[in-house]
């Protein structure tokens, strides 16, 4: 399912090419017809604002959002296991099942990566993709409704993955999670982790190098592979 490849490119880190791509994108959403008129049109909003963004601007908020705080992370199991030894099994768990279907993964990549796990489903049969993300929901939504609490577009992505999944959430609960959290979204909260933050030195390893921001902006370039091709994804960082 193409919608999946879409809203896998529209969760990596913005680089150009995913700019000039979102007219194809929006045409793939429209002519494959997945999804509800209200949830592609919120994501129409969401590649609107992208485009009419200064490029440096959009790369910063993701930054600000996905990369600086834990609560938004993009990598599942920092929100279903956390720390837990269980989070090291799943990851395995998950690149055995990856592989079992032909997904190639490079050894730097996280397997729970959202962006990679709706690559990894657009290679599926609908029923099975769908039926995957219902696993992986409450986690989504969870996501969802803290974006939401602090405004960000890209709610709209995650309203979207939730209508393709077979399973729904329980919306009470999340919200009553959410409403019982301490922020570390807030500006705030943002300054204190600069100020705690390690100054490293020298050869040592940058903090971008674990970011979204190497993220692969080549799930752009990846909307239709031919029938039968392998699909080679490319996450880096560790969390």
């Amino acid at each position: 399912m193409l919608t999946f490849k879409v809203l896998a490119a529209l969760l990596v880190y913005p680089e150009q090419e995913l700019i000039e791509s979102l007219e194809e994108m929006a045409a793939l959403l429209e002519a494959e017809d997945a999804l509800p008129k209200a949830e592609r049109h919120a994501l129409e909003g969401l590649m609107a604002d992208l485009g009419a963004s200064d490029l440096t601007d959009a790369q910063a908020r993701y930054v600000a959002l996905f990369d600086h705080t834990r609560r938004l992370s993009l990598h599942l199991y920092e929100h279903s296991h956390g720390e837990s030894r269980d989070r090291g099994q799943a990851m395995v768990n998950l690149l055995n099942h990856y592989r079992a279907k032909g997904l190639d993964l490079g050894t730097s990549d996280l397997p729970d990566f959202l962006p990679l796990f709706l690559e990894f489903l657009s290679t599926q049969p609908a029923g099975e993709g769908r039926a995957l993300l219902g696993q992986a929901i409450p986690v989504v939504a969870l996501l969802r409704a803290r974006l939401e609490q602090c405004h960000a577009p890209y709610a709209a992505a995650f309203r979207a993955i939730e209508a393709l999944a077979a399973e729904r959430a329980d919306e009470a609960a999340i919200r009553k999670t959410v409403a019982g959290e301490v922020r570390d979204d807030t500006p705030e909260a943002l300054d204190r982790a600069w100020e705690e933050a390690p100054v490293t030195f020298g050869n040592e390893p940058a903090a971008a190098e674990g970011s979204s921001c190497s993220a692969a902006s080549s799930m752009v370039a990846r909307f239709a592979p031919p029938p039968g091709a392998r699909t080679t994804a490319h996450r880096s960082g560790t969390r």
